[in-house]
């Protein structure tokens, strides 16, 4: 008897793994789409990076007046050949003593203790090449008050006279003397010029008609 041989031939299970290996012909196209597309972002990409932003983009063109005034307020060629470069200006330094004012002041020339008269002062700041402030002042009793004819107040002075107003050394006021105006030059009957005192005060016989012949008085000084 013999024994029955097994079919060599395949199942059909086994037919459907060997052939489940044959790429489809739809998923084949959908990968190509997918490598398509991505070249193609990645080929308009720089181009849109190159692109105005969206707001450059929406932004209105400038009009021809904005341009003129933008092309006026950049400074030309020659404007920057010709001007000069600023140094820095370094930072003040600071006082040897903090809240302390180094700039002299009258504690400067006179001691501790001493109390000198105001000329004394005056003539000590000036032999230290002081010329401001006090020093601007001749020192009391250098220049004595100039002595004319006294103006009244209310009184309206004709062309080419002015008052001038005085004080005395301890700032006592004195009355406005009457002088002639600056450039003013008198004449006689004949047209013909008078000679002007040298320091312009009017005298007695050269005041205008009507003006009332009184001197000034000094006062006396203050007793301290």
């Amino acid at each position: 008897m013999s024994t029955p041989r097994l079919s060599k031939s395949r199942s059909p299970q086994g037919a459907d793994k060997a052939q489940s290996w044959r790429p489809s012909t739809g998923l084949l196209a959908v990968a190509v789409a997918i490598v398509v597309a991505a070249v193609s972002y990645f080929v308009m990409s720089p181009d849109l990076a190159d692109g105005p932003p969206p707001e450059a983009a929406a932004r209105p063109a400038p009009t021809a007046w904005e341009r003129l005034e933008s092309a006026s307020a950049r400074p030309t060629a020659t404007e920057h050949a010709t001007s000069p470069r600023v140094a820095a200006i370094p930072a003040p330094t600071a006082s040897p003593v903090d809240g302390v004012d180094p700039t002299p002041d009258l504690s400067s020339y006179v001691n501790r203790g001493e109390t000198p008269s105001m000329q004394e002062v005056i003539t000590r700041l000036q032999q230290n090449n002081v010329q401001t402030g006090l020093a601007a002042f001749s020192p009391p009793g250098t220049r004595p008050p100039k002595i004319g004819l006294a103006v009244p107040e209310d009184m309206v002075l004709p062309p080419g006279y002015v008052r001038h107003h005085q004080a005395t050394d301890d700032g006592q006021r004195i009355e406005a003397i009457l002088m002639f105006a600056p450039e003013h030059q008198i004449v006689d009957a004949n047209q013909q010029a008078i000679e002007m005192p040298k320091d312009r005060v009017v005298p007695p016989h050269l005041a205008p008609p009507g003006f009332p012949i009184r001197a000034i008085t000094i006062p006396l000084p203050r007793t301290q």
